[in-house]
């Protein structure tokens, strides 16, 4: 049975059953407080916290999820991935244990034909009612029904939110699966009792106390893996061998001449990167793209983990962009979706597997510099901390590490490493949790449930009547507030636009007969809620105040001005760009607005003077800004642009300006484009492999920004005595005689060097019969070095080379060595040991390396050393 028929039968079963059928959700949660999907449960947390009702109260999917908690027993074990597929079925206060149970139980025998007697149970050790569901309704005897503590029959989401107990349904794959111990049983961590599905029951609601509080209703939340289940129908020894996976290991098998199931090592690395690249597809089909945070981070993390693996199977070069059409072919029937994204998903990795590898060239030289600091120290072990510098920052494994210092006679601190791993682990672990705390803390999760939703009406005003619902000091609801004191607060209505979509916050005050707070951001914590951000200037605030709200409306001004104009710079990029152009980030401020896109190249000057004069024509046009609200299906077909990290419901705003521009957009916009006034693009930049930054600036904004421009270009003419028109083509001139003075000293130093050759030939020195030039010469970079010590092996014939100069501050080295003598002299060698002196680094080949240094000043000490080092050469 195929993996997608395993997909379809599961939903079929319980399509059957009254559920609704729903595709699988973002890796990309809605929720702000999860990084990831990590279960399929994760789609639907409001439905169990009860802050939003749904109609389907049974649903199924194939939920797409990733987790690297378990990351390093990837491949080492039968059933460990990071990214695998969720059969799931939720009852959200339908349903309850007896008829999550017994339908779990029919689908695996009765539908796929399992074997009964080779299934066991666990319950949740105080479950007696699912205990006695298995026993008494599902006929499971006592015996394969096991009792198990929080750890492995109690679910959560995390440190805080949905939780309860469950019940897990295990397979019993034989004793050559174990761990072959007396006491390996249900809940042994070896293969031998592999978890099929697991079947919670989600009843509680943990707060950042530890309590549970019980959730509004009792919910039923199931979870199979796809690929363990395949395994077990497929009969194959691990997933990796299943339909859903082995066609990426054969490719990867093709790339690198590599055979499945002949050696260990290269098994491992190929079941790695088989996992990790359908990580790495869906993740980017998902709009992330690598970066040094958050979910950009975790996918460089995988893609540089895979990177790394393939240097096992002899792969130098990008490989991984290879396997992502297989990924798509894989998973067509899933998802068609990532096929026809497929060609910029190759894009995106491509350029970061070319990226990590020069950084991993970089770990290289890191490694070398910190040997020669160790040696010339006289320590022979490499600390734990500096090893996982090179893990963590250069990509360098362990084991490489290790390898490399096993050359030098040098060890690692093993013990240092495994310290320093934990240590960033737990900064990781503690900078998440504070991230989440910060962004969605408990008490805003509770007062959604409680309070009604805040009421934006700053579409249509400016200043409205409202009152006050809640009041929040630090962590705490609080009945009232006075002067000093920095509050949130929280109003039936407002005209505040609560932060969201790259639009900032308002700003404004909320006045009351003697009271006055002044706001200085606006906030949506949770989507149900506005948080004004303020501190009481005079008086008292109290919650149940009537209060009239009032924005600064110079402010709104300028933020509505830079997101029209967001509208008018995305539907110009894809115009002048192409399609595949995509939102990935922005920032709408008062002042400026700033546009992250997918492209794969920087844009061009004349691309993005074309852009800003589209962008310019359609506000000179002066088109009309509408807004309508339809549904979200209607918006898809008539081709409004949607952003993949934003929540829409059944029914969405669209913004459309006239037929250039059409956008979901919950934003405030002007009324026409003739308000913008003038458009004007500052800067465009790199932020991460495949996505661009541009930014920009309108109405008086650009004016004055154009008028400075204007400033340093007369600054510019008066000091040149020249009008502004000749700026250019005088610049142009003194560059290119700039070029030519260059070109004629470098020359005038090669005919001085050819001059001075044979006297430097007459000097060379004999050790232990072999002829030595060691010299330094005057005001020449590194590349003339190397010129000039190739024109000086031509005349010696025989013998080694070594130059060094002085130029800006800095030291340069180069050192050669005939042919005839690379088996008895190695040049990169040498040259390292002297570049040691003058506090440098680097090597190269037998015949030729080059290095650089940092103390100028010790440079003629450095030459000095050289005939020893070529003696103690000689000697070995």
């Amino acid at each position: 049975m195929s993996g997608n028929e395993i997909r379809a039968r599961f939903l079929k079963f319980f399509a059957a059953r009254g559920h609704k059928v729903l595709p699988s959700a973002s890796l990309v949660p809605k929720d702000p407080s999860v990084l990831l999907t990590i279960a399929g449960m994760v789609p639907f947390k409001p439905f169990f916290l009860g802050n939003i009702r749904t109609e389907a109260r049974r649903i199924a999917t194939s939920q797409r999820c990733l987790r690297t908690n378990d990351i390093e027993y990837v491949g080492k074990t039968l059933r460990h991935h990071t990214f695998f597929e969720m059969l799931g079925n939720f009852s959200f206060g339908d349903y309850k244990k007896a008829e999550a149970i017994s339908w779990a139980w029919e689908f695996l025998t009765d539908e796929l034909k399992i074997p009964k007697e080779g299934l066991w149970v666990s319950v949740y050790r105080e479950d007696e009612e699912a205990y006695q569901v298995w026993h008494k309704r599902a006929k499971i005897p006592e015996a394969r029904i096991v009792k198990l503590g929080d750890v492995h029959n109690f679910w959560a989401i995390g440190p805080t939110g949905p939780c309860g107990p469950c019940s897990e349904i295990l397979i019993d794959l034989g004793k050559e699966y174990g761990c072959g111990r007396p006491t390996c049983q249900v809940g042994c961590d070896c293969d031998r009792f592999l978890e099929l599905w697991n079947l919670v029951f989600m009843e509680y609601d943990r707060d950042s106390e530890g309590r549970l509080n019980p959730l509004p209703h009792k919910n039923i939340d199931t979870g199979m893996g796809l690929e363990r289940l395949a395994m077990v129908l497929q009969g194959t020894p691990t997933t990796f061998e299943t339909d859903l996976l082995k066609p990426i290991v054969d490719r990867a098998c093709q790339i690198s001449n590599v055979e499945y199931g002949k050696d260990r090592d290269s098994d491992l690395a190929l079941r790695i990167i088989a996992d990790h690249v359908r990580a790495i597809s869906f993740l980017m089909f998902d709009g992330v793209l690598p970066s040094n945070e958050g979910r950009g981070y975790v996918l460089r993390r995988i893609l540089r983990r895979a990177l790394v693996q393939g240097r096992v199977l002899g792969l130098c070069e990008p490989f991984l962009h290879k396997l992502v059409p297989q990924v798509a072919d894989i998973m067509a029937e899933a998802c068609l979706e990532l096929g026809e994204g497929r060609k910029d998903i190759v894009k995106v990795t491509l350029g970061e597997e070319r990226r990590f590898l020069q950084t991993l060239d970089q770990g290289m030289r890191v490694f070398q510099d910190l040997v020669a600091s160790l040696i010339r120290k006289g320590q022979r072990v490499i600390p734990g901390e500096r090893t996982f510098e090179l893990h963590d920052t250069y990509g360098l494994p362990k084991e490489l590490t290790r390898e490399l210092a096993s050359e030098h006679n040098l060890s690692l601190d093993e013990a240092g490493f495994v310290r320093a791993m934990e240590e960033q682990r737990l900064r990781g672990k503690m900078a998440w949790q504070e991230i989440g705390q910060a962004r969605i803390r408990t008490i805003y999760n509770r007062l959604a449930r409680e309070i009604e939703t805040t009421k934006f009406e700053g579409y249509d005003t400016h200043k409205l009547r409202a009152r006050v619902v809640a009041i929040i000091k630090g962590d705490e609801l609080v009945d009232f507030a006075k002067q000093g004191k920095d509050v949130d607060v929280i109003l039936d209505r407002t005209p505040f636009y609560g932060q969201a979509g790259g639009q900032v916050g308002d700003r404004g005050v909320i006045l009351n007969e003697g009271v006055r707070l002044d706001v200085i951001d606006a906030q949506r914590p949770v989507p149900e809620l506005i948080v004004h951000r303020a501190r009481v200037s005079s008086g008292a605030i109290e919650v149940g105040d009537e209060v009239e709200a009032s924005i600064d409306l110079a402010r709104r001004l300028g933020i509505s001005r830079n997101h029209t104009a967001t509208h008018l710079l995305q539907a110009a990029l894809r115009k002048v760009l192409g399609k595949h152009v995509r939102q990935t980030g922005s920032l709408v401020a008062p002042e400026r607005l700033r546009f992250d896109l997918t492209h794969f190249a920087p844009i061009l000057e004349r691309q993005l003077a074309e852009v800003e004069e589209l962008v310019n024509e359609k506000i000179k046009e002066d088109l009309p800004v509408e807004t309508l609200i339809t549904s979200f299906d209607e918006a898809k077909r008539i081709g409004a642009i949607a952003l993949f990290d934003q929540k829409y419901g059944k029914r969405v705003r669209l913004v459309k300006t006239s037929d250039f521009s059409l956008e979901l957009c919950g934003g405030t916009h002007l009324k026409s484009t003739g308000q913008i006034g003038l458009f004007r693009l500052v800067q465009e930049s790199g932020v991460a492999s495949g996505v661009r930054r541009v930014e920009a600036l309108t109405g008086k904004e650009a004016y004055e920004f154009m008028r400075s421009q204007e400033d340093v270009l007369a600054r510019t003419a008066q000091s040149l005595k020249v009008s502004r028109a000749e700026v250019p083509e005088y610049v142009a001139r003194l560059i290119k005689r700039t070029k030519e003075l260059e070109r004629e000293i470098k020359d005038l130093k090669r005919r001085e060097f050819l001059s001075r050759r044979d006297e430097l030939k007459t000097r060379a020195k004999d050790i232990d019969g072999v002829k030595a030039v060691i010299a330094q010469l005057e005001g020449m970079d590194i590349r003339q070095l190397g010129n000039s010590a190739d024109a000086l092996k031509d005349k010696m014939r025989s013998g080694v080379i070594i130059l060094g100069s002085v130029i800006q501050d800095k030291v340069g080295l180069v050192g050669v060595v005939t042919k005839d003598l690379t088996g008895v002299l190695h040049a990169g060698r040498i040259v390292k040991e002297v570049a040691k002196v003058v506090n440098g680094s680097g090597g190269g080949r037998e015949g030729f390396a080059q290095a650089g240094g940092k103390k100028p000043d010790m440079l003629p000490e450095a030459l000095k050393l050289a005939p020893r080092i070529i003696a103690s050469q000689m000697k070995r």
